[in-house]
């Protein structure tokens, strides 16, 4: 009877927060740009061992529509040991820098870091080095920048994928994790953001000192600074909810890298000092925990195995709509079709990377990180 009130409870409390979710993601109008921008941007790409990507970034980025003159792209290059840097250099308008730092537990901040101090554009745009912008990309962040007054943007990406079920799950579970960022991005209810597709004022990047305070830290270049403008220029930061501005990217390779790159994200949810998506978070994962243990349960009592499977069912319900809205706003309904049976594998991977991100350490871009 405990078992079957917390479920009640936990269920209630996870439907009204997708409904909210859901009604904030449909709130929010899609950008059209209203005319052409002329801030200067800088572009900072941090790079390790990309020799097979940063050809393809590059190129895109020589296609933005955003006036050349009014744009700089600076690659820094973090201790590669393949043709990265080669491969930049056929580019003579990039900007090439080389990290020397070593033994530091945060390269890519560092990296940011050292692209911000050479940056002579007002407003910082980061991508990484495997991504592809569209032709628009740009012309979108900084028309919405100066219509919006933003000094922090938070934008689409989206995952490119094949029909295996690795890549198919990847950009599905990815597909509402972006549908999440806006939600409460719009909302202003906590921050999230990612790393492959967003800008901030370099002004404002100084005014909250940068990374200080979280460059110890692995991960958290995006959210965590992010939290930091916030807190500092309330009401100035937004979500951009336009079509031309997702970046597309790859998903992971493998299921190691997958479950790394999960571990990584998730390692940084106890730095949070924002207690709402503290709050949000326990939430999700509590009732994701909740299968395991009506499944436990299950084995002595088969009633318990009945009650897991009308949950998940009731899950997919409430969360449907939802999924199938940001879906359709990324062009990838037909994912949406599979929803119902990658649930188990969305509620194995968060209950493994949730309790795997607070303890020892990951592997990532070839290095063992804390």
């Amino acid at each position: 009877m405990v078992l079957f009130i917390i479920t009640i409870l936990l269920f209630c409390c996870y439907s009204l927060l997708m409904l909210y979710y859901y009604r904030a993601w449909k709130a929010i109008p899609d950008y059209h740009p209203s005319g052409t921008a002329a801030t200067r941007v800088t572009v900072i790409i941090p790079a390790r061992n990309e020799e097979k990507n940063i050809d393809r970034l590059l190129s895109a980025l020589r296609q933005q529509s955003y006036p050349a003159a009014c744009t700089e792209i600076i690659v820094v290059d973090d201790h590669s040991t393949d043709a990265t840097a080669d491969i930049v250099r056929q580019y003579p308008e990039v900007l090439l820098l080389q990290l020397k730092e070593d033994a530091i537990n945060s390269y890519k901040k560092k990296a940011i870091e050292k692209g911000i101090a050479m940056a002579t554009g007002s407003f910082i745009v980061t991508t990484d080095a495997d991504c592809i912008p569209g032709p628009g990309w740009l012309q979108q962040l900084l028309a919405f920048k100066e219509e919006k007054k933003s000094v922090f943007i938070a934008a689409p990406v989206q995952f490119t994928h094949n029909h295996s079920v690795l890549q198919t799950f990847q950009a599905l579970d990815f597909l509402v994790l972006q549908g999440i960022t806006a939600a409460a991005v719009h909302k202003g209810v906590h921050s999230m953001c990612n790393g492959a597709n967003m800008g901030y004022d370099k002004n404002a990047f100084t005014a909250v000192n940068g990374f200080a305070g979280i460059d110890h830290i692995a991960s958290g270049d995006d959210m965590l600074l992010m939290h930091k403008i916030t807190v500092r220029f309330p009401g100035q930061v937004h979500y951009l909810k336009s079509a031309g501005a997702i970046v597309h990217t790859a998903p992971m390779p493998t299921w190691k890298s997958f479950f790394n790159q999960r571990i990584r994200w998730a390692s940084k949810a106890t730095f949070y000092t924002d207690k709402r998506i503290s709050a949000v978070l326990l939430l999700v994962y509590l009732f994701n925990l909740l299968f395991a243990a009506l499944l436990i349960a299950g084995v002595f009592n088969t009633d318990y195995l009945f009650l897991l499977l009308g949950t998940w069912a009731a899950k997919t319900i409430v969360e449907y709509p939802f999924v199938y809205s940001v879906a359709v706003f990324f062009g990838e309904t037909p994912l949406t079709r599979w929803f119902f049976f990658f649930q188990p594998l969305h509620i194995l991977y968060t209950i493994i990377s949730g309790l795997l991100g607070q303890f020892g350490p990951y592997e990532w871009k070839g290095r063992k990180v804390k």
